[in-house]
């Protein structure tokens, strides 16, 4: 049995990004985002929205930015398809716990996916919702999974727009 990872959240969090779940990886590192395929950090710098590349294993130094990281559902697996329908459901609820509790301003959807179990929306957007189902903003971004097809450039473009949203 693969153990959950920790949350990085303090109250307040300028951005709280959220992705499906743990990898593999990520459970035997007990670090988010851990997998070498997964662009997350590489994203987060190029959009600015850190000064350098962080590395997985600096992943609790985002509150300091005022960031926090969770998922929302907390079994790693080793693809997001093996979730089940009953484990979105926990982790919806939890995850509105998390966000009534720490009070993000902007809630980073990591993957359109992750926002389509959380807001029970089927056609969703990339970038800043018409519409929240919370007291937060909330964006959606592309995963950042290795496995997206989408180019870099492209995803990084979508987060700067995250970035331009917190300048405001």
């Amino acid at each position: 049995m693969l153990d959950p990872i920790a949350d990085h959240i303090k109250k307040y969090p300028l951005i709280l990004f959220v992705g499906f779940n743990p990898s593999v990886r990520s459970s035997e590192t007990g670090h988010h985002f851990a997998n070498p395929n997964n662009r997350f950090w590489k994203i987060l710098y190029q959009s600015g929205l850190t000064p350098r590349k962080l590395s997985p294993e600096e992943d609790h130094q985002l509150p300091g930015y005022g960031y926090g990281l969770t998922n929302i559902v907390a079994r790693p697996t080793k693809e997001a398809a093996e979730i089940r329908k009953d484990e979105y459901e926990q982790g919806r609820k939890e995850l509105r716990d998390k966000v009534m509790l720490y009070k993000p301003k902007i809630i980073c959807f990591v993957g359109k996916g992750v926002y389509q179990e959380f807001s029970k929306q089927r056609k969703v957007n990339w970038g800043l919702q018409e519409t929240s189902v919370t007291d937060a903003l909330e964006f959606v971004a592309p995963s950042s999974s290795g496995l997206v097809r989408m180019k870099i450039d492209e995803i990084v473009a979508i987060y700067s727009e995250l970035y331009d949203i917190t300048l405001k």
